[in-house]
């Protein structure tokens, strides 16, 4: 067996985290071989809750798990990573403005960014979950200038697992039949999910997604909206956030980071945005489709973008460059 991996876990006694540990301890995501040496850390008013879920990781006697470090200090916890999954950030509160909720982020991931830099191993693969998830993203890479800005990556993939489980109820097949959707942009109500790409296998062939769903109208209407929404609409049902599906979706992006994407095809990650021929801006943390293969994302090129897409996306661009310009302006760079 090889040497255990180092994983860190932010706001690591929170209810995502809760839903995550499970998983990336017993194996599903770095491999059924790969001992785990797992690093959670969250505030100190928290670390009587993050007791409770030590004793049950221990009490799970999951034979990958070779040790548990629980802190609310960064020193110990960014030491010598392969993998941050950064969860914990400032949720938005009741009557907070936008501003006030990135002002409390940037603090927070300029901290997060400067303590990979200074602890982690260089090669560490980093994904952040906590919202507004792009601009943290940024802030955190931005705070980390001798770690590769292509190891920094924010999840969009939970958007991706709802637009792929639409498309599958509508259609009525499993969602493993619905490939190469793309959500472009932003973790926001901007995020643009687009099937003019997507491929669904229906009476044992691939149909385009249009001709499969055979209904335009819902597609580029309520289709979209239901996508861009569906995170208020868990709210307003749970009066809690996206945990369970939260978690699953972390577990899709690291496992496809470890282990690669299928032959043939994509998945979507906000990465970061460098000459890429979408005309998506440079320095944004973009929600691209990507493949991945030997640890590296490669972003998928040459997919034609009718006028339809291009709107959309140019509009989830133009809320990211508002975003990290006032994230860069609180940070004073």
């Amino acid at each position: 067996m090889s040497e255990p991996i180092r994983v860190l876990v932010t706001g690591a006694a929170g209810q995502i985290a809760y839903s995550l540990l499970f998983s990336i301890a017993k194996g599903d995501v770095f491999g059924k071989d790969q001992p785990i040496a797992l690093l959670l850390l969250d505030i100190t008013p928290m670390l009587p809750v993050l007791d409770g879920v030590v004793m049950e990781l221990q009490d799970c006697a999951l034979p990958l798990l070779r040790e548990i470090i629980a802190t609310d200090k960064e020193d110990v916890a960014f030491k010598d990573l392969d993998a941050a999954i950064l969860v914990g950030s400032m949720p938005r509160r009741e009557g907070m403005e936008r501003k006030d909720l990135l002002k409390a982020n940037v603090a927070i991931f300029k901290s997060q960014g400067a303590a990979l830099e200074k602890y982690a191993k260089k090669t560490v693969k980093v994904l952040v979950v906590g919202n507004p998830a792009n601009t943290n993203c940024l802030i955190a890479a931005m705070s980390a200038p001798s770690i590769p800005k292509e190891n920094f990556s924010c999840l969009t993939r939970l958007d991706h697992n709802r637009a792929s489980s639409q498309l599958a109820m509508r259609c009525g097949i499993p969602a493993t039949h619905v490939k190469n959707v793309i959500i472009w942009g932003n973790h926001s109500s901007t995020q643009y999910p687009d099937v003019h790409h997507c491929l669904v296998n229906m009476s044992g062939g691939e149909l385009a997604c249009f001709d499969a769903v055979k209904d335009d109208a819902w597609l580029k209407g309520d289709f979209i909206a239901t996508v861009q929404q569906r995170g208020n609409a868990v709210i307003k049902a749970r009066k809690l956030s996206s945990a369970m599906s939260a978690a699953k979706a972390i577990c899709d992006h690291m496992r496809e980071i470890w282990s690669g994407t299928p032959e043939g095809e994509f998945t979507s990650m906000g990465v970061y945005s460098s000459g890429n021929s979408y005309g998506v801006a440079d320095d944004l943390i973009y929600s691209f489709p990507v493949q991945i293969k030997d640890k590296t994302w490669k972003i998928v090129d040459g997919l034609a973008i009718n006028d339809f897409s291009r709107l959309k996306m140019d509009a989830t661009a133009a809320e990211l460059m508002e975003e990290r310009d006032a994230a860069v302006s609180i940070l004073g760079v």
